[in-house]
């Protein structure tokens, strides 16, 4: 069900409680943002205000925490149709969420849990997804998240397995970079070669966030500054895989909308020297 028409929206941030007068009194000059679902599936209220005002100017994108697609319960039929009601109201440009399990036994979790990389997980997961897509008509991407432990019983790699369940369900790929990056240095190995793995023409979107280093790990937090490395990793991908839409991401520590739009915008100075071939000292930004 990936849609080649689906649009490409350029450089957006992600739209957060804390920015909605700046962003209804300013009409900030970024492409796009990027909303999480959940905090929108209300009949009504304040949220829901600023959004419809939001919708009225810019593009926007449903992000979800809770499809829990990995998950041994069943797909919540109650979750979908809201959130199939939410999309018909705002029309977003696509629906994502992420590649993981966040609960069991009707208990969520609150946390993006990883999955067994195994060829019998491949076909659950794609049957799942392709249930939702159905049920919403609408394509759904999928997103690669962090992660902290592995399982034993895995049969492939990070990267394969997210490949194979694009390819399986015919669905488009949100890759976040910085989350590659983390992973990468939590689980020892090169993140060039999970760009490397990843289909161009099933990535529509890119995420682009900070971390938490803590010495022998890296927690993936969005509270901090986009760092040099996964700016730099960026670059590769855009150089790799092509422009794509690009959402700057910051949850906690949220600093003024001013250094979001300034991490969108460079964001769009970075890919575009990385399409131009650049070096990395000719960008003229900072990391």
């Amino acid at each position: 069900m990936l849609d080649c028409a689906l649009p490409s929206l350029g450089f957006g941030v992600g739209l957060r409680r804390d920015h909605y007068r700046s962003v209804l009194e300013t009409r900030p000059p970024v492409g796009w943002f990027e909303i999480i679902s959940e905090n929108f599936m209300v009949p009504g209220g304040r949220p829901v205000r600023v959004l419809e005002q939001v919708r009225a100017n810019y593009p926007i994108v449903m992000h979800g925490v809770s499809l829990s697609i990995g998950s041994a319960d069943a797909l919540d039929r109650t979750y979908l149709t809201a959130l199939r009601e939410m999309a018909r109201r705002f029309e977003p440009a696509w629906i994502s969420d992420h590649l993981c399990w966040t609960g069991v036994g009707g208990h969520n979790l609150h946390d993006l849990l990883p999955l067994p990389y195994t060829d019998e997980v491949v076909r659950y997961v794609a049957a799942r997804i392709r249930q939702v897509q159905d049920f919403l008509g609408r394509p759904l991407l999928i997103e690669n998240i962090s992660s902290y432990l592995a399982f034993r019983v895995s049969e492939m790699e990070e990267w394969e397995f997210l490949r194979a369940v694009a390819d399986e369900v015919d669905c488009g790929i949100l890759l976040d970079i910085n989350n590659v990056y983390v992973n990468a240095f939590n689980h020892r190995f090169d993140p060039k070669r999970y760009v490397d793995a990843i289909p161009p023409e099933r990535v529509i979107q890119f995420h682009l966030a900070g971390h938490s280093d803590h010495g022998t790990y890296l927690l993936d937090t969005h509270d901090h500054p986009i760092c040099p490395e996964v700016w730099q990793l960026y670059e590769y991908a855009v150089r790799r895989i092509g422009q794509r839409a690009t959402l700057i991401e910051w949850d906690d520590n949220i600093p003024a909308f001013e250094v979001l739009s300034e991490a969108a915008e460079q964001a769009r100075r970075r890919a575009a020297a990385a399409l131009d071939g650049r070096p990395e000292s000719d960008h003229g930004v900072e990391s």
